[in-house]
């Protein structure tokens, strides 16, 4: 099958594309390497993309011509996006990046006669403070990142509804691994206590409980999407791991894998972060087969020998 994932050069795009050219589909990458973090890092994560011989169309989702990189698509995985809830990022770039990207690449599909289906990324911060309850509870966002998402994933769903354009999405619960953006929680612990320097933490999140899941289980869940086109068309899935633990019992792996503690400096709250997630993923059991095994404990050691091997000294 002829796939393109967006944001390819991302953490997850560029694990989702790896895995998609391993099981021999003719996988074509779309990135625009926003300067959201340090280009190098997106860099690194697109030669291991164009190693696996996927070619990567840099074009920007909100003004760029997009027919070439369309042609003759059968399905999409559309994972670009402004992520993250930041106090420095305004509501306009999240709005172009989320909303209007979505909606020109949504437009740009109209054509294709190939195209089967489209995946749509979307995300647990769609519920709100409380990410905890199936699909069916009505989204509560209070971050710009949680709206927008939300507007962009029904969007795509209103394509579908009104005209027949196969499509479905999938809300994703707190992704961690190798690759994983370095203003998230581990990358930052990680690189703060290799380098012996103060790790800044907001105030309360030590007692924040979370879906953390490793990003090769949502990759799982992403690729059955494939043999499951049927029962996926028009639906909202969870993706995430039921397994539930504080923002704290991460940290204390992290220090217990690198022999060493974190010198933590509680820093204010910040406005819109979530309180608790714990996905729900029956629909995900049963739609798609999905079933996460990878232990926080399995995971973050992953992640770190991934920081230790590729990003620190180097980067």
């Amino acid at each position: 099958m002829k796939i393109l994932v967006t944001g390819v050069a991302g953490f997850i795009g560029s694990h989702l594309a790896e895995r998609l050219a391993d099981l021999g589909h003719s996988v074509i990458g779309l990135d625009c390497l926003t300067g959201y973090y340090a280009p190098a890092l997106k860099r690194l994560n697109a030669r291991v993309v164009q190693d696996k011989g996927i070619p990567i169309h840099e074009l920007d989702l909100a003004v760029d011509d997009l027919s070439t990189a369309l042609a003759e698509v059968e399905l999409i995985y559309h994972l670009a996006a402004q992520p993250g809830i930041s106090a420095t990022t305004s509501f306009e770039t999240y709005l172009r990046n989320n909303i209007t990207a979505t909606h020109r690449l949504r437009e740009a599909t109209k054509p294709i006669s190939s195209l089967k289906c489209f995946v749509n990324i979307s995300t647990s911060s769609v519920y709100g403070r409380h990410a905890t309850d199936s699909e069916t509870i009505p989204p509560k966002p209070t971050s710009y990142y949680g709206v927008t998402k939300l507007a962009a994933e029904q969007l795509v769903l209103a394509y579908q509804r009104e005209q027949k354009l196969a499509a479905c999405s999938l809300r994703l619960f707190s992704v961690y691994g190798p690759r994983e953006r370095p203003e998230k929680l581990y990358p930052q612990l990680i690189q703060s206590i290799l380098e012996d320097k103060p790790f800044n933490l907001y105030e309360g999140s030590e007692t924040h409980s979370r879906s953390y899941t490793y990003v090769g289980d949502i990759v799982d869940g992403l690729v059955a999407v494939l043999d499951h086109l049927d029962r996926v068309d028009g639906e909202i899935i969870n993706l995430g791991t039921d397994v539930e633990v504080t923002t704290g019992e991460g940290i204390e792996i992290v220090e217990k894998i690198l022999a060493k503690p974190a010198q933590k400096v509680i820093k204010p709250k910040r406005p819109g972060d979530q309180l608790r997630t714990h996905a729900n993923i029956d629909k995900a059991r049963t739609l798609l087969g999905y079933n996460p095994t990878t232990t926080l404990e399995q995971g973050l050691l992953a992640e770190v020998t991934w920081y230790q091997q590729q990003i620190f000294g180097k980067i």
